[in-house]
């Protein structure tokens, strides 16, 4: 294995053009994984937040549906802190 050469930017010494070839092919290869990492992460941000809401959507139509049934009773807090059914309160 040979050691990576040291890249002379500036006024340390002449660049060559390979050297300037190498910098810009990492530069490159960088920001080529960088994007694909950015772009895989959002899409599995976006498939979970449909997700998410897809089932806040059936969980919300199911309550919906349960409460229109006719044996369900609706509970409210009545003074002393205890829920009573309409029929039940004082």
């Amino acid at each position: 294995m040979t050691p990576l050469r040291r890249l002379r930017i500036g006024p340390s010494g002449p660049v060559s053009a390979s050297d300037m070839t190498y910098l810009i092919l990492r530069v490159v290869i960088f920001l080529g994984i960088g994007i694909a990492i950015f772009l895989g992460v959002r899409r599995i941000w976006r498939d979970w937040k449909g997700e998410f809401k897809a089932v806040d959507k059936q969980k919300r139509e199911r309550d919906l549906q349960e409460r229109a049934r006719p044996d369900v009773v609706t509970l409210k807090r009545d003074k002393d802190g205890k829920f009573r059914a309409p029929e039940d309160r004082p």
